[in-house]
């Protein structure tokens, strides 16, 4: 998942918080399989943390956006 994908860049912040709920429910779920023995792609620990990060990054870029300026 890139920042380009337009599945990012038209949701909303609800639909992007929820995404990145499931993002990081995904990543508990492989660190688990990691620690059994049982992680098939260990690459996808990486790959899953990243879009987690990058889904938090847009959500605090539009709240900041959305926040009026108070100074």
């Amino acid at each position: 998942m890139k920042m380009s994908d337009p599945k990012i860049k038209d949701a909303t912040l609800v639909e992007l918080a929820a995404l990145g709920r499931d993002l990081r429910q995904e990543l508990f779920n492989l660190r688990l399989q990691q620690q059994t023995a049982r992680l098939e792609r260990p690459s996808r620990l990486r790959e899953v943390r990243r879009d987690a990060a990058r889904i938090e990054t847009i959500l605090r870029s539009r709240q900041l956006k959305a926040a009026p300026a108070s100074k």
